[in-house]
């Protein structure tokens, strides 16, 4: 599909190439494109779950009372004749008047009974207004909370009255006396349901409601004035939950149509199928059935509750549709409340929607309140209709000829018409009806693993599908089926199961309560389930432990951990993910699962995913080894021991590429920060000490001061954009907040850009806006100090600590955790930033105890918990205490970690940001330092609060939660980009069919040759000074980097797109950039000299640039002095000799990146998996100034400082890869460029301006050119074979392959006639023959061939 009319005039020639080159961008890896990098890592919010039922409940008591008075008329109604007689299935008229009455009452609790066994039945027989009262109060007393029935058939008596009265009799049947509804209220109470069968029975519930309300209304008044008259008498009890049925409305009289009973209503209610039948076979369709009469109906075979026969399998028919009708029809709370809440209610429910049917048939409207949406005309009864057909069809031949019953196809017409609706169904389209018919399913073994498998499919939709499912009534269901051995169900439950959780993960209880945990355990343990189900599986075991004690114990004992442990190396990573998750939950807080582990040693075991290449299970097992450590029982040596190993391979992951899997190493360490305080404290001491004493030269002091412009006279200087990175670049923090220091950029003579960057501003997140007294800032570590603490540590020894052994892995950590504080990703700094200063304060707390103890807001903490080890060693200063010269091992001098104490009754105090709050009830100030604390630590470590959690319960990374998104989300749909009408896929279709265009268009001019590139297209002034410019390869987007800040232009239309500020510290700055994924969605990485690398994405669009990922590319750089033009100062005074800065290639094909500069190695990344993959050694004592490799060849050119040209193979191994090294320049290699082409040769150039070629397979160039000496800058365009260098004397030469100037631009004719500076950068569009010049006074401008060739 082509979207542009150009691109149909292509040459015929270049077809091929062009299908082919499109091909190829289909084929490229893309990097830093997973959902780790596209989405924030949190769990999804939690739905509001409805489906529970907060309270189930029960009808215990039924009151039936039946005023007949048989064989005596009521004066208001005039039956015709022959009229409608039977009650409750008997002729009245067929025995005496008092048998009959008392079989009629005996046969309407029989009914009932087929719906509530259980109840208690009272029947009472044309009754007085006393016996009515005695009866309901007697019932209402006895079911005290629960529900009861009021069953009152009036055949017998007067039509109620408007007044709210229903008749009953006198002691002699003499006359009929009015019940007031009012009363009847007044006994039966709430919660209640009444079930009125008498003519004009609207009316009572038009009373019962205006009672009910008069009942609400007394009871507010006698809430607000206790000295009203109604106050003093006992409350009405409030109708609020109650229930009714009525027979018809206010003015209609029952049918009496003498082929139905008298009592329609309550048939209807109480026998439906009977009833039915009947009425099926009175309709004029009938006649269609042959051979079926009213006398057949009696005899069909069967039992109501047994679904193989006839009749049971059709009153199970009934049943999941009259459900379906209600669930379709019916709000859903309504639903939860009739039909699910109570058995004996959601049956006469069922029953109502089949009374409103039939009695509807003769002009009669059965009234419910709640009121019902009409239900008489839904499409389902039809269904009912065929299946009532298709079963009487049979019965003349079932009876006469004795053949089998063939079941009725109705349930599996009903799946199918679900999966009808899977295949089309959309969320935003209405719920599929047959869902709970799906549920009713689930009870036959025939259909139900068809139904499970539908089921499945139907929630993987989504969460709406798991809590529709859940609303409907599944849960029991598939509960009970975990009881069932079959093998062929496994996948299928464990598919729903991990559903279910994923949404609703408080079904942990449920589960563990029923024994279902032993299915998932036994799922695990099986080695011939596939991967996948295993997976989930295990996911379903780690909701069980999460944060649940009793699923903790269940799991143990079922043998979770050895389970767990032998599934770490298997090869589908989800599952070694989630493996490695459900340890860590199951000895989180859960010492006995962590003594487990380590008899199995588990720690040992999870060591091996710390370099596994997922990003995603390196996080797993840091969270699972960060949980290990943190346990808060009392420790032991060997705990100890197994701790500091712990920590010591943890400690490894420092300069992992993945910014999740250091987010997590954070928290991690946290823990074992939280349980080695007090040593900690004394680490920290000391190193605040070293820092106050020790001055680093620090870079941005000595930076050249002729090297930095001032600007505050330049005219309007831009604001900066302030950047969205996850976290708005460290504006999480209060102190970090860019976006102010953004707004005053200004660049001071002295040391740079002061108010630029967020190292100046004190930095503490967790503490520095909540310290308590207002003199205490020299307690915070600010972002500075840290970094100055960071350097220090390298320097100085820190042996003046307590014995080396025991000093070691505390100090180590501490380092750490300095060296993650100042990482290049906002989100981790901001963590260890947290952690460091949480100890930071503690420390100085502790070690001024006589200050602390005079101050006033002392208010509730808790006295030092006293121990029975003699007297405290306490020093005001706070110095460590000496181990004792006996001690045979050093770490029985540990101290040990305070345990948890009582503070006050609050909970514990999680800092807010900027929330100003007392620190006392965090932990007790007048606690000695190194205080044991209470011996018997361990019996109350379960109980919550005490100052432990003050780090633990603000650090969470939401890795888990994120993780568990998965299995919440579509598992089964195809992803949006490989569904070919998606809206992802086109946008990128048009992408490839663009890059074609610019590749086709850019080949035709470079082959016809550029002989001039002076034709300026573009120029601006750039913000900052232009340290780095790179072109987009397809766009006409240009990034243009100072020094730490990167502006975007269209060149095309002259406008600027964006200008961010890259975050990174104030004495480094960017000195290199790449486009990844430049064919498709770009993202732009920058590198700046201390190493760090930075990725950025929804740069020079509408939105706000995000920060994808960063890490530190190379560990041991410390940014070198320097000033801005480098090279520069490199030609006039070589003893000064500067870094390079960093210097990076990117492959685009293999998705590596290489990374050197001032250091000795050529270090690779693998971008797929975020890890270092290789340190190729340059073998040279000078820096690495250029990088150039080819995929193809595996070769990697590198340009070094000393003027060697050395070419690496990386397929060899470290000492052999070095494969050639040529030493013909005479300085500094400016750049050193490998052809991509089969036979591609090297070109490098070095300051003195000679160009050498060599051949990668001889030791000698094959052609030298020599150009201006003093080169400051220099590009070699990839397609046109032209090279361009900047100079001192600020001229630009443009050269052809053969060494001829083609162009010389000279630069102080420039625009409005000034003068322009030096040149600071050039590049070259890696397509068209254009040329991107930046200089010193901040111009930037883009040079191209001349217009007709364009």
């Amino acid at each position: 599909m082509k979207m542009d009319s150009d691109l149909l005039h292509s040459p015929a020639v270049g077809l091929a190439e062009e299908e082919e080159a499109d091909m190829n961008d289909w084929k490229l890896p893309l990097a830093f494109m997973k959902k780790r990098h596209s989405e924030k890592i949190e769990g999804s919010k939690a739905l509001a779950q409805s489906w529970r039922m907060k309270d189930r409940m029960k009808t215990v008591s039924v009151a039936l009372v039946l005023c007949l008075n048989v064989g005596v008329d009521p004066p208001d109604v005039v039956k015709t004749s022959p009229c409608a007689r039977l009650e409750c299935w008997i002729d009245p008229l067929s025995m005496s008047p008092q048998k009959a009455l008392e079989t009629i009452g005996a046969n309407l609790q029989k009914q009932y009974e087929n719906w509530q066994p259980r109840a208690r039945y009272k029947q009472s027989l044309d009754p007085t207004v006393d016996e009515v009262k005695k009866l309901c109060t007697s019932l209402r007393r006895n079911a005290k909370e629960e529900r009861v029935l009021f069953h009152y058939n009036g055949h017998g008596v007067p039509r109620p009255t408007v007044n709210g009265e229903i008749w009953v009799f006198n002691k002699n049947y003499t006359q009929y006396i009015p019940l007031s509804i009012y009363d009847l209220q007044t006994w039966m109470g709430s919660p209640s349901i009444f079930v009125y069968d008498c003519s004009n029975a609207g009316i009572i519930v038009k009373s019962f409601k205006q009672f009910a309300l008069q009942r609400e209304q007394e009871l507010e008044v006698a809430a607000i004035n206790p000295s009203h008259p109604l106050a003093q008498m006992p409350l009405p009890p409030s109708m609020k939950n109650c229930i009714q049925l009525a027979a018809c409305e206010a003015s209609e009289l029952l049918p009496m149509n003498p082929d139905l009973p008298a009592d329609l209503f309550t048939s209807c209610l109480t026998t439906p199928i009977k009833i039915a039948l009947r009425w099926f076979c009175m309709q004029k369709s009938a006649k269609l059935v042959p051979g079926v009469t009213l006398d057949l109906i009696e005899k069909i075979p069967g039992r109501l509750n047994d679904r193989r026969t006839p009749l049971g399998e059709l009153n199970w028919i009934f049943t999941a549709i009259t459900d379906t009708i209600a669930w379709n029809v019916l709000p859903r709370d309504l639903f939860q409340k009739l039909f699910r809440q109570d058995l004996l209610v959601a049956s006469l429910f069922r029953n109502f929607l089949l009374a409103e049917r039939i009695m509807r048939s003769y002009n009669c409207t059965p009234v419910s309140s709640p009121r019902l949406p009409p239900t008489y005309m839904h499409a389902m009864w039809q269904a009912w209709d065929l299946a009532v057909d298709i079963c009487l069809s049979q019965l003349p031949t079932i009876i006469e000829e004795g053949t089998a019953f063939r079941h009725s196809p109705f349930f599996a017409e009903q799946l199918t018409a679900f999966q009808v609706w899977l295949t089309m169904g959309v969320e935003n389209r209405n719920p599929p009806e047959q869902l709970p018919i799906v549920l009713q399913v689930l009870l036959s073994q025939v259909h139900r693993l068809r139904a499970l498998d539908l089921l499945g499919r139907f929630l993987d939709l989504g969460p709406w599908a798991v809590s529709l499912a859940l609303s409907v009534g599944i849960f029991p269901y598939v509960l009970k089926l975990l009881q069932s051995s079959a093998r062929e169900l496994r996948p299928l439950l464990v598919f729903i199961w991990a559903k279910i959780l994923a949404v609703d993960s408080s079904c942990q209880a449920d589960l563990v309560k029923d024994n279902g945990h032993k299915y998932f355990l036994s799922v695990l343990a099986d080695s011939y389930m596939p991967a996948e189900h295993r997976t989930m599986a295990v996911f379903i075991l780690a909701v069980i432990v999460n944060s649940y004690n009793t699923g903790q114990e269940a799991c143990l004992q079922g043998n979770l951990i050895a389970n767990c442990l032998e599934q770490l190396s298997d090869p589908h990573p989800l599952l070694r993910q989630w493996v490695a998750i459900c340890l860590g939950r199951i000895w989180q807080n859960f010492d006995p699962a962590r003594w487990c582990g380590v008899r199995d040693s588990a720690h040992e075991k999870l060591y091996t995913l710390l370099s596994d290449p997922i990003p995603e299970v390196r996080c797993a097992a840091v969270f699972a080894l960060g949980t290990f450590v943190g346990n808060s029982a009392e420790r032991t040596d060997h705990s100890t021991t197994i701790d500091h190993n712990v920590a010591m391979m943890l400690a490894q992951l420092i300069n992992d590429g993945s910014p999740v899997v250091r987010k997590e190493l954070v928290v991690a360490l946290s823990h074992l920060v939280v349980q080695y305080e007090s040593n900690f404290c004394t680490v920290a001491l000391q190193f605040i000490e070293e820092e106050k004493n020790y001055t680093v030269p620090s870079p941005a002091n000595t930076a050249e001061p002729g090297n930095l412009t001032p600007v505050r006279d330049s005219p309007a200087i831009p604001r900066l954009r302030s950047v969205n990175s996850y976290t708005n670049i460290r504006a999480a923090t209060t102190a970090r907040n860019l976006n102010k220091s953004l707004q005053n950029l200004n660049l001071n003579e002295e040391g740079g850009p002061a108010a630029f960057s967020p190292g100046n501003l004190s930095t503490s997140s967790s503490a520095s806006s909540t310290l308590g007294s207002p003199d205490n800032d020299e307690y915070i570590l600010s972002f500075e100090t840290i970094d100055k603490m960071r350097r220090v540590s390298s320097y100085s020894s820190l042996n003046s600590l307590i014995g080396v052994s025991f000093n070691s892995v505390y100090t180590q950590i501490w380092r750490v955790l300095l060296h993650l504080a100042a990482d290049p990703f906002p989100e981790v700094s901001d963590l260890a930033m947290k952690v460091l200063n949480s100890i930071a304060y503690k420390a100085t707390m502790n070690a001024r105890p006589q200050r602390i103890l005079d101050s006033g807001s002392l208010t509730q903490s808790a006295p030092a918990s006293p121990t029975s080890k003699g007297t405290h060693i306490h020093q005001a200063g706070g110095s460590p205490p000496m181990p004792s010269t006996s001690s045979s091992s050093l770490t029985n001098e540990v101290p040990k970690p305070p345990a948890r104490e009582q503070t006050s009754t609050r909970p514990p105090y999680t800092p807010t940001l900027g929330g100003q709050a007392p620190h006392s009830h965090q932990f007790p100030r007048t606690r000695k330092m190194f205080d044991k604390g209470p011996e018997q630590a361990g019996e109350d470590g379960d109980e919550p609060g005490g100052h432990r959690n003050y780090i633990s319960a603000a650090l969470q990374t939401g890795l888990c939660d994120w993780s568990a998104k998965y299995f919440a989300q579509p598992v089964m749909k195809i992803p949006e980009e490989h569904d070919l009408e998606s809206q992802v896929r086109m946008e990128r279709q048009w992408r490839f069919l663009r890059n074609t265009r610019v590749r086709r268009q850019s080949r035709g001019i470079t082959q016809r040759g550029v002989s001039r590139l002076d034709d300026q297209i573009f120029i601006n002034r750039n913000p900052g000074v232009p340290s780095v410019v790179k072109f987009h390869p397809f766009n006409t987007c240009i990034a243009v980097a100072d020094k730490d800040s990167i502006c975007f232009w269209d060149w095309e239309k002259g406008e600027r797109l964006d200008y961010f500020y890259n975050g990174n510290p104030r004495y480094t700055r960017i000195t290199a950039m790449e486009y990844l994924n430049g064919h498709d969605c770009s993202l732009l990485l920058t590198a700046t000299d201390d190493g760090a690398l930075r990725i950025w994405k929804n740069f020079a669009d509408q939105k706000n640039p995000e920060m994808v990922t960063a890490w530190q590319g190379l560990s041991d750089m410390l940014p070198t002095t320097r000033g801005l033009a480098r090279r520069v100062s490199i030609y006039l005074d070589r003893s000064k000799q500067g870094g390079a800065g960093m210097v990076v290639d990117w492959e685009q094909e293999t998705g590596l990146l290489m990374t050197s500069g001032d250091v000795r190695v050529i270090r690779i990344w693998d971008t797929d998996r975020e890890m270092k993959v290789q340190d190729i050694p340059t073998g040279a004592d000078s820096c690495v100034t250029s990088l150039s490799c080819d995929s193809q060849r595996s070769l990697i050119v590198a340009g070094l400082g000393d003027g060697s040209v050395r070419v690496f193979d990386r397929r060899m191994g470290p000492n052999e890869c070095r494969v050639m090294t040529y030493r013909e320049h005479g300085a500094w290699v400016v750049k050193a460029h490998l052809q991509k082409e089969t036979d591609g040769h090297i070109i490098s150039v070095s300051v003195n301006g000679d160009v050498r070629f060599f051949e990668p397979r001889t030791p000698d160039s094959i052609n030298v050119l020599q150009t201006v000496k003093g080169l400051t800058a220099l590009d070699i365009h990839p397609q046109a074979n032209l090279f361009a260098c900047g100079s001192m004397n600020q001229f630009i030469a443009v050269y052809n392959a053969n060494g001829d100037v083609i162009s010389n631009i000279k630069y102080y004719d420039g625009f409005m006639g000034q003068r322009i500076g030096a040149i600071s950068c050039l590049a070259f569009h890696p397509y068209w023959p254009h040329l991107a010049v930046g200089s010193n006074d901040y111009y930037m401008s883009i040079y191209s061939a001349e217009k007709r060739l364009r």
